[in-house]
């Protein structure tokens, strides 16, 4: 109950907070995005961009559009564009990075948990994973431009920008490794229960015994690692050049369009949320599971 409520009120929180701090900067928000001394009619655009009536009334009022789809238009980053456009061009990219990234992980997991990766080269894993992703990026990125030319976003050398931005969010920063050791970890801990070792004697496999108590921690490992994707993908895509959603973050932040960083973080947070409200979804489902038990084992200890 806890997560779900927590995943109807992230994306409401997130924006609010957004909208404090840009009321709590000096100044009047229309006179930080455009100076008296550089723009005429500060003020004129502040009721253009609906910065006039103070933050309770801005907030509100994009929330309520927001809701049904109405980002407004950017005010810098692509000016007079929809933003509600920009978010759509954006998120396949931030999609499909996310994604590729996330398959070594499931993998590195599931291998791990049946004991087909070796122990022994967990070492190896967290040397790896010591590489800051920012570092890994600017390596790759600057491979790519040396090889394709300073502008290659498009075609090939675009695929190929997107394929080694996934390469690093999944190896980059412990990525790879946590999925690894702690995957195990969590299986290591519950073998060592007593349940699972009378379940043994019983000619019973430690899996299907073991697997519906180790799930729910699975889960949040599962739901941190993708956050830990998301928020790395923000990095990424500004140094290799792929136009997702953190791209755009960081140019609306840069250029201080409030319009593009509002819808954008919320994007975000939508996502947050639903990975949120799966976990716990998965979590009351594994539950039941567990307290309806196998056939025959209530009947049996019954008996």
């Amino acid at each position: 109950m806890v997560r779900l409520l927590a995943a109807l009120a992230l994306p409401i929180v997130v924006p609010a907070i957004i909208t404090m701090v840009l009321w709590a900067l000096p100044g009047h928000p229309a006179e930080i995005i455009c100076p008296p001394g550089i723009c005429d009619g500060t003020q004129a655009l502040a009721e253009r961009w609906n910065l006039h009536l103070g933050p309770w009334h801005f907030f509100t009022t994009w929330i309520s559009n927001a809701v049904t789809g109405d980002f407004g238009n950017s005010w810098r980053v692509q000016q007079g564009f929809p933003v509600a456009d920009l978010i759509w061009e954006s998120l396949p990219a931030t999609s499909m990075l996310v994604g590729l990234a996330l398959v070594p992980l499931v993998v590195g997991a599931v291998l791990a948990a049946a004991g087909w990766i070796p122990k022994l080269l967990d070492p190896l894993w967290q040397a790896i994973g010591l590489v800051p992703a920012v570092i890994l990026a600017l390596f790759l990125a600057a491979q790519v431009e040396i090889t394709y030319g300073a502008l290659s976003f498009g075609g090939w050398p675009g695929q190929l920008r997107l394929l080694l931005g996934a390469l690093v969010l999944g190896v980059a920063d412990n990525a790879l490794s946590g999925a690894l050791v702690g995957t195990r970890s969590v299986f290591e801990a519950e073998l060592r229960q007593r349940y699972v070792q009378i379940a043994v004697l019983r000619g019973e496999s430690t899996l299907s015994n073991a697997l519906p108590n180790v799930l729910p921690a699975l889960i949040g490992q599962f739901r941190a690692r993708t956050l830990h994707l998301m928020s790395g993908a923000v990095v990424v895509e500004v140094v290799m050049g792929v136009p997702g959603l953190g791209e755009l973050l960081f140019d609306g932040t840069l250029m201080q369009d409030f319009g593009v960083v509002l819808a954008a973080t919320w994007a975000f947070s939508l996502m947050s949320a639903v990975l949120l409200g799966s976990q716990a979804l998965a979590e009351i489902a594994v539950a039941l599971w567990v307290r309806s038990s196998p056939s025959g084992v209530a009947e049996g200890a019954a008996a």
